[in-house]
C-alpha cells in the first residue's frame, strides 16, 4: 500500500500518495497539508510521511499495517 508524504511545493505544500495514486492536494501551509494527509494516510491505514522545507523527513506517523509482537 502507498505511503502519504507531506512535502514543500514552492510557498506551498503539497500531500502526496506514492506511485501517483491520487491526484496530489495543496495547502498553503504545513499544518493543513499535515491535518489532510493524517486523515488520508488513517483512511489508507498506511504511513504519513513528513518532509521539511528542505525535503528531510522531519516526521513519520503509522496508522496501520503494523506488527503486532514489537517489544516497546
Amino acid at each position: 500500500m502507498p505511503n502519504v508524504h507531506v512535502v514543500p511545493s514552492g510557498d506551498q505544500w503539497k500531500v502526496e500518495v506514492e506511485g501517483g495514486a491520487q491526484a496530489p492536494s495543496t495547502f498553503d501551509n504545513q499544518d493543513a497539508a499535515i491535518t489532510s494527509g493524517t486523515t488520508l494516510a488513517k483512511r489508507l491505514q498506511v504511513e504519513l510521511i513528513v518532509h521539511g522545507k528542505d525535503g528531510a523527513i522531519r516526521m513519520r506517523n503509522s496508522y496501520g499495517n503494523d506488527p503486532r509482537d514489537v517489544k516497546g
